[in-house]
């Protein structure tokens, strides 16, 4: 015989089992209902980045600063000097109309191709035999990194021409002509110079928007299958990148040339346990590490944070890809739509392709770390494709209403926020 216990039930409450969790979860959704959740979303994960990628470069360059130029704070101050710049460029841009970001992008396309062409004149200069920047005479301070530019030319561009064929993109032809050759322009120079790296994120880039704008999965696969029999070519190729792909799989060769530096951040990772040595205490920087400031600085960040320094960059990149991703989703734009999408490819496939090398899963490709890593071009063109992608957050449906209310704007018409899309 079955016995009714006549115990009550608890109450539902703030000490009910489980009302913690649920209250918790319905903080994030209220927070995420936001109409500003995506602005605020990049602007947080993005400017943790920053300050975390400024006490970095400090750590992991003073070393090499001291010995090199007779102060510790040399690089640091140049990162800096580009990280202002590079704000107020990126404010300028997060406050333009959409209209006015349309017209940067046949301008920034030229550009990008005059300064690619450019690496093939004696101003172009070779870093670790690749010919990836261009040094203007008296300016001494900084040298001019085209791909950076090129990277920023093919989201906008890319944008901006998809969106004007929209009623057209149902047909290959209007589809990839002239998209891909134009793209195409900008990769092949940047693959003449020898950068391959840069070239792979271009080309994730590349098959991001073609994705977003609806291309079939067919016509991806075949561009993908292209891409890669194309950078398997540039490797066999060229006898350092093949040298550099045989010291990857025998990881324990060569570890004094080829294999050092992927072995000194592995060590670097390793020593830093859980929480880490202590800010500024890392010792590969002295001396062994001599990329310790630009493409291995997440490893010196493992050294000094220990996982929990490591867990935290990759779970602000993880904010900022899904912060990214929802604008592309949620725009009425298709012009922003696929701005968002290439921006958040091009940042997600190069820190991917950066943490990637240095926990060796993947062979040396001289791609640095976003937002982190030093670097004055790379800190500029990485800080504009944040104000493009900040202003196509502040274009959402329910952001411009929310923004046209603050403005004092008479409320929009309901077929404005949630009409149909708009090219």
């Amino acid at each position: 015989m079955a016995v009714l216990s006549s115990t009550p039930r608890p109450a539902d409450g703030p000490g009910a089992p489980g009302q913690e969790g649920r209250s918790v979860l319905g903080t994030l959704r209220q927070a995420l209902a936001h109409p500003m959740a995506s602005y605020w979303l990049i602007l947080v994960s993005s400017g943790l980045l920053l300050a975390l990628g400024t006490m970095m470069v400090l750590s992991a360059s003073s070393v090499l600063g001291l010995a090199d130029y007779d102060d510790a704070y040399y690089f640091v101050k140049r990162q800096v000097v580009f990280l202002g710049l590079g704000l107020v460029g990126m404010w300028v841009l997060s406050r333009r109309p959409v209209p006015q970001l349309r017209v940067l992008a046949w301008v920034s396309w030229f550009g990008s191709v005059i300064l690619l062409l450019m690496l093939f004149t004696p101003l172009g200069v070779d870093v670790n035999g690749n010919t990836n920047w261009v040094s203007i005479p008296g300016l001494t301070f900084f040298n001019i990194q085209p791909s950076e530019m090129a990277k920023l030319s093919i989201v906008l561009w890319s944008a901006d021409v998809l969106a004007r064929k929209e009623p057209l993109l149902d047909q290959p032809r209007h589809l990839l002509i002239p998209f891909l050759p134009m793209v195409g322009t900008l990769v092949g120079l940047t693959l003449l110079g020898g950068d391959l790296g840069t070239a792979v994120v271009m080309g994730a880039m590349v098959l991001a928007i073609l994705w977003m704008v609806g291309t079939p999965i067919r016509v991806l696969a075949v561009l993908g299958l292209a891409a890669a029999a194309g950078a398997a070519a540039m490797v066999v190729t060229s006898p350092n990148r093949m040298l550099r792909l045989v010291r990857f799989l025998d990881p324990t060769a060569d570890t004094e040339g080829v294999n050092m530096q992927p072995t000194l951040g592995v060590w670097a990772l390793a020593s830093g346990g859980w929480w880490g040595l202590g800010l500024g205490k890392s010792r590969q920087k002295f001396g062994g590490l001599v990329e310790a400031h630009t493409d291995f600085v997440f490893a010196i960040i493992g050294e000094e944070m220990g996982l929990v320094g490591t867990l935290t960059v990759l779970a602000l990149f993880m904010v900022l890809g899904y912060a990214g991703l929802r604008v592309a989703l949620r725009s009425d734009s298709t012009f922003c739509s696929m701005l968002a999408a290439g921006i958040t490819a091009w940042f997600s496939a190069q820190a991917l392709i950066n943490l990637g090398v240095v926990l060796r899963l993947l062979p040396v490709m001289g791609v640095p770390l976003p937002f982190v890593s030093y670097g004055g071009a790379a800190m500029l063109a990485n800080l504009a494709a944040l104000g493009l992608l900040l202003a196509c957050a502040r274009h959402e449906p329910a952001a411009r209403a929310v923004l046209a209310r603050r403005r004092g704007s008479p409320r929009p018409r309901m077929t404005a926020v949630i009409g149909s899309r708009r090219r």
